[in-house]
């Protein structure tokens, strides 16, 4: 007997309880920004209790046939009684117009911030929609729903879905990963799960630490056996997840640099390597992108327990390399708890590029504690310099941990 095909049907995930979720293998960018290496999921979960169904999220649009396929081979979907929308962005609540349409009686379950959401994005008339919180109990035989507030993870109206009886929480966005895979279970997928929750994570996540950390505690009061995202697999072991985000919150940052560069004729890479090498050397770990070459969104897991950001860029017409742009943006944006910064490069004619990148990162709370800019090519004695400087910043991130 061959394998379960799951893009094809749903998963009972525990007794009454079915992903009917899509795979989306050919998917290869997310937010027109992060590279997807596996695809994603777009998980959606029926809940079916003696009297009621509940149908947790949905799909993006696109693939609402195929969850209606899955939903019909476990009731029919003129049968859900509510379809409860943790989060209202269009890869999981695309399909929740056809899905009303379908299921004329149905009742959209929403917080209240989310209420407005889904009349703004689905034009859900206000007579199918009802307000839940943290007070709220939706019995469906067997199966009772509370509901957790969770906002701005990552945007103003999401919350999570606890069934009680098999204690399992649905958090949307939230503990996700993108990975489309031959197993809905992390268990039977492997490594690669927590490597991609944590590039999710800092690339969703991590600007919202504060919310994150509050939904942490939250999920800390419940009994928890089943943790089931919105995106990439379901967690029967739910523990090593939590810890993880656990750590990437609240936990130590790591004797860890990031160093970004880009050269145009070898001077600023000579100094990169310099640089790269005294850290080393002084027991430094480091993740090194050149950016003529790298994916702006793989430097986001490192930023997410890294100590220091080094960035190195030849002026560029008195400013910074334009391949930097990205890398500062996404910096200046997601805020990650490292918070010191040091610059090298060379220039020929006039610097600048230190300050520019100063003026874009120092203003959302980055410590310039090294800078390093350099007159033309790099002879032996600023080598020096530049061993030195990546010593300097490997002694501050040392004298930072302590």
């Amino acid at each position: 007997m061959g394998k379960t095909d799951i893009s094809s049907v749903p998963v009972e995930i525990a007794p009454g309880i079915f992903w009917v979720g899509v795979l989306d293998r050919k998917r290869t960018l997310f937010d027109s920004f992060m590279k997807l290496r596996y695809g994603t999921t777009y998980n959606a979960y029926l809940i079916v209790g003696r009297e009621k169904v509940a149908l947790v999220d949905t799909v993006s649009v696109g693939f609402g046939d195929l969850l209606l396929k899955k939903i019909s081979e476990i009731v029919k979907p003129e049968a859900i009684d509510y379809v409860v929308m943790n989060h209202a962005e269009p890869d999981h609540g695309g399909v929740i117009p056809g899905v009303l349409s379908l299921a004329g009686g149905a009742t959209l379950l929403a917080s209240k911030k989310g209420l407005s959401a889904a009349k703004l994005y689905y034009d859900v008339p206000e007579n199918r929609m009802e307000a839940v919180g943290e007070e709220t109990r939706i019995d469906l035989g067997g199966k009772t729903l509370r509901f957790i507030d969770a906002p701005w993870l990552h945007w103003p109206e999401t919350m999570f879905t606890y069934c009680e009886e098999d204690k399992a929480v649905f958090t949307c966005d939230f503990l996700g990963a993108h990975v489309a895979a031959d197993s809905i279970y992390e268990d039977e997928i492997g490594e690669i799960v927590l490597s991609e929750a944590k590039r999710y994570y800092g690339e969703i996540m991590m600007v919202f630490i504060k919310p994150v950390m509050k939904a942490l505690d939250k999920l800390k009061e419940l009994d928890i056996k089943i943790v089931a995202p919105s995106h990439g697999p379901v967690y029967r072991n739910p523990q090593p997840i939590l810890d993880a985000h656990e750590e990437w919150t609240r936990g130590p940052l790591k004797a860890k640099a990031v160093v970004i560069y880009v050269s145009m004729y070898g001077s600023t890479a000579t100094l990169a390597q310099t640089v790269i090498d005294a850290l080393k050397e002084e027991g430094i770990e480091v993740a090194a992108f050149n950016m003529v070459e790298a994916d702006a969104s793989n430097i986001v897991s490192d930023l997410v327990d890294c100590s220091a950001i080094v960035f190195g860029s030849p002026a560029f017409y008195g400013g910074m390399h334009p391949k930097l742009a990205t890398p500062v943006e996404v910096i200046r944006s997601i805020r990650p708890r490292g918070k010191m910064l040091a610059t090298f490069g060379s220039y020929g004619w006039g610097a600048g590029a230190a300050k520019e990148i100063k003026t874009r990162l120092v203003p959302t709370g980055f410590d310039v504690i090294e800078t390093l800019e350099i007159q033309g090519p790099p002879k032996v004695d600023v080598l020096e310099r530049a061993r030195a400087f990546g010593k300097t910043i490997a002694n501050k991130i040392s004298d930072s941990l302590v």
